[in-house]
């Protein structure tokens, strides 16, 4: 059977359920009741093991995998615009580091081949779960017989979104710190020290690219325990899925023009000082923690990165004017009185 045979009866599916927010130009109530029938439809065909494995794996290539070697493509095909969008400049370019071609397969395979394990491992944990000792799935997914495959409710989603954010970053932190780049860590730290840290200007590969007992300890198990720990729906778990990859696609990715997400542009300056030192500091993808323990490098902290978007975005300045107009509209409302 092709690949494409394989995705063909989900991806349509998938890609609708994330596609009709940004392409529909109807109101929000009647996406929700198409966002909703989407997925009752895909949770009514495809058993949780089929939803478990092709979403994750969906998401994964087309979120992080594709744009990856587009990127990489752009770096090596057109190094003179790839100059001109690193931040590290000519250092940072894939082809001009140690271990050239040889070295960017290796980058590249291991990459790859480290995201399609946490995929198939999700995919057997849950395998084991509701087939072989068959008990109910780890995530939300069919939901309950009241309930019969709905998604859950905005405050849910919400809630459950940032909890599973707040415990990725507090486990990324703490694993990267005391196990990685600790001498508690032994081999996992030697590890991650050879293999990710061998790479000393990122690319988009970079971030997935380590041997992979470090690789799921310190990428797939903060994001996958969360979610089975506190139930997540599925849903919910393929949006973490899809933010993760897009957070790991832009801040490994080494440029200084990246899309107008807050915080996304000091995180991206985090890694690159993270990777340059070889791990003396910045652990945490957002660098909260990092601010808190001292642990920042390069002078930069979340405060800063706050305090450029409000500039960037005249946030003062927009408070201000908007204060000042509501003062002038209390005058006129007192002076017609």
């Amino acid at each position: 059977m092709s690949l494409s045979a394989l995705f063909a009866p989900i991806t349509l599916p998938l890609a609708s359920l994330f596609a009709i927010p940004m392409l529909s130009s109807w109101s929000t109530s009647i996406n929700l009741v198409f966002i909703s029938l989407t997925w009752t439809t895909i949770a009514m065909t495809y058993s949780p093991l089929e939803l478990e494995f092709f979403g994750p794996l969906l998401l994964r290539t087309t979120l992080y995998i594709l744009p990856s070697l587009l990127f990489l493509a752009i770096d090596l095909g057109v190094p003179s615009l790839a100059l001109e969008l690193k931040a590290q400049g000519e250092r940072s370019l894939p082809g001009k580091q140690k271990g050239g071609a040889q070295k960017i397969r290796n980058v590249v395979l291991w990459s790859c081949f480290n995201v399609l394990l946490g995929v198939a491992i999700q995919a057997g944990i849950e395998f084991l779960v509701t087939d072989v000792l068959r008990m109910r799935s780890l995530l939300v997914i069919k939901g309950s017989r009241w309930s019969l495959n709905h998604l859950p409710n905005p405050w849910k989603l919400a809630k459950h979104l940032g909890i599973g954010i707040v415990s990725r970053n507090v486990l990324q932190y703490y694993i990267h710190r005391d196990l990685l780049h600790s001498s508690a860590g032994g081999t996992l730290a030697q590890l991650h020290q050879s293999w990710h840290h061998s790479v000393s200007a990122p690319y988009s590969f970079t971030a997935n690219y380590d041997h992979p007992l470090p690789y799921l300890l310190h990428r797939f198990l903060p994001l996958y325990v969360p979610a089975i720990v506190f139930r997540f729906h599925l849903t919910t778990y393929l949006i973490m899925i899809a933010l993760t990859s897009l957070e790991e696609l832009f801040t490994y990715s080494g440029y200084n023009v990246l899309p107008s997400t807050i915080m996304l542009k000091g995180m991206a300056r985090r890694v690159d000082a993270h990777m340059a030192t070889q791990g003396k500091g910045n652990y945490g993808p957002l660098g909260v923690l990092d601010w808190v323990n001292g642990t920042t490098l390069g002078g930069r902290d979340i405060a800063d990165d706050l305090g450029d978007e409000m500039d960037k975005h005249q946030v003062e300045e927009r408070a201000t004017g908007m204060a000042d107009k509501l003062k002038a509209k209390a005058k006129k409302g007192k002076g017609r009185g």
